[in-house]
């Protein structure tokens, strides 16, 4: 026993001393959280429950960690939800809350071990409150194909179609039925990446399967067309994982049920998106299209729940590690805080949850100095909130996590010109993922409200309510020095605060 307290007590030490590992944002508590995707995201008597992805050591598989909030800041760890059993364990998948408050979990399973068991597939596993112990349903709900993982081959009029059978999104009650959607990318990498595929089988869809006792399920139809109704709308090499759809409401807390639902999901090579649009019967109908990744993939993952203020609340997994960052840190696995989305004025709005409020301390009104550099007490952990009217000069916004002699540095603007939010992180250390990643905004009456936060690696930063971009960024020595982007006279209201920190180390 000595050993063992030992030995943590040399992990938390050597966590708390790591100049990377944030304070406020949800790290993976222990473990190799690569893959780290949020998953089975419910609320539920008042308590915010989340599962995270992560490679356990011990059995070399993936499982399913399990915490709970009731603030969405400091959080409590539960035994894992989904373990090994027979196979490498599980991926990706969402979560629904039964009327009786029975929790159901599902995931994509790992083909079985047992060469008489499943071939991998949808599984589903289910709780009671307080939800510390998860029971598999058998048989298995949706058994995949023998020949590729991922899909399962139906006869639809005498024809074999390939269906998706990977990543499961949340489940949802309609008329008495439980719908629940898969995500494709097996299935686009088998059947539909060469130039001569079928092009029914190429780009992102889902797959929709019914079930009338959540035991048994049944596919339906595709549940989705990618109409390409815009430019930047996902091309032929983007899949849709992760999916999670939930309705939309018409403001930032306690609004009105609209007759819009948000398709939250992953391709993989492009990271998080989404649609916006409508159910008509058992198909969805996209009618606008948004990314929350732009350049790269580093916002992945995402993973969304309806709590008791009509909030739908989205987290996404931060995928912009440190090259070999488990085996160099010991710690892997990072999320972007709880991102409240909802729909208002015809567009997508997010802001970070107004819980985060209650960790700020020390908020003042800071000085600029004539070289533009902000006084904050703690340059590597804390939040700045500023009102800049942008009717002068074009770029305007901070510069963030900056070495006293100025070559390390993280820029956060508006570029009026091209009317773009910008982050730009490629001078922001010699580690990570140095990416000069852009966001459309537009602007009304030329003022900018912008809110950033900065803890440690992660910093994210929120545009009027319309935009956000968040990023993982690696100095490699000291920086805690901020500066104006702009003229002082433009800046009419700033604040800066410190954080508290939540993370138990």
């Amino acid at each position: 026993m000595k050993e063992l307290i030992t030995a943590v007590r040399k992990y938390r030490d050597k966590m708390l001393n790591d100049p990377h590992r944030p304070t406020y944002h949800f790290a993976i508590p222990d473990d190799n959280g690569l893959p780290g995707d949020p998953n089975g995201a419910f609320f539920a008597d008042g308590v915010y429950h989340l599962m995270y992805l992560y490679r356990n050591s011990s059995t070399d598989a993936f499982h399913w960690g399990h915490i709970s909030s009731v603030d969405l800041l400091h959080w409590r760890s539960h035994p894992d939800a989904l373990t090994a059993c027979n196979d490498e364990g599980c991926f990706s998948g969402g979560a629904f809350l039964y009327d009786d408050g029975r929790a159901y979990l599902s995931f994509w399973k790992f083909r079985s071990k047992d060469p008489n068991g499943d071939n991998g597939g949808i599984a589903i596993a289910c709780a009671d409150p307080p939800y510390e112990k998860w029971e598999r349903i058998t048989p298995i709900a949706i058994e995949g194909s023998e020949r590729i993982w991922g899909t399962v081959d139906i006869e639809i009029d005498g024809k074999i179609r390939h269906i998706s059978c990977a990543d499961p999104g949340n489940i949802w009650k309609m008329n008495g039925r439980y719908y629940m959607q898969t995500g494709n990318k097996c299935v686009l990498d088998a059947y539909g990446r060469d130039e001569n595929s079928e092009t029914c089988y190429k780009g992102d869809w889902t797959d929709l399967f019914v079930s009338d006792d959540l035991k048994e399920w049944k596919f339906v139809r595709r549940f989705y067309e990618n109409t390409h109704n815009g430019d930047d709308w996902p091309d032929e090499t983007e899949d849709d994982m992760c999916p999670s759809l939930l309705p939309l409401y018409d403001s930032e807390e306690n609004g009105k049920l609209t007759d819009k639902y948000l398709q939250l999901f992953i391709s993989h090579n492009k990271g998080c998106q989404y649609y916006i649009g409508t159910l008509n019967g058992e198909r969805f109908i996209p009618e606008q299209h948004g990314r929350m990744s732009r350049k790269d993939n580093a916002f992945f993952a995402p993973e969304a729940l309806i709590d008791d203020k009509n909030r739908q609340i989205m987290w996404a997994w931060l995928l912009d590690d440190p090259k070999d960052c488990f085996a160099r840190y010991g710690w892997s696995g990072v999320y972007s805080f709880p991102r409240n989305v909802w729909f208002e004025n015809n567009q997508l709005h997010m802001a970070p949850v107004s819980e985060l409020s209650a960790l700020e301390y020390n908020k003042k009104i800071p000085v600029i100095d004539d070289n533009n550099v902000v006084s904050v007490n703690n340059g590597e952990v804390f939040r700045l909130r500023a009102r800049i009217d942008v009717s002068a000069d074009n770029k305007f916004g901070f510069s963030v996590r900056c070495s006293e002699d100025g070559s390390i540095h993280t820029d956060i603007y508006y570029d009026k010109e091209s009317k773009m939010l910008v982050f730009d992180a490629t001078n922001s250390g010699s580690d990570g993922w140095r990416i000069k990643e852009e966001a459309p905004i537009v602007l009304e009456d030329n003022i900018l409200d912008i809110d950033i936060f900065v803890d440690k690696s992660v910093v994210e930063v929120y545009a009027n309510k319309k935009q956000a971009i968040c990023r993982r960024v690696y100095p490699e020595v000291k920086a805690e020095i901020v500066r104006l982007i702009g003229e002082k006279s433009a800046v009419t209201e700033i604040e800066v605060s410190d954080m508290a920190p939540t993370n138990l180390y």
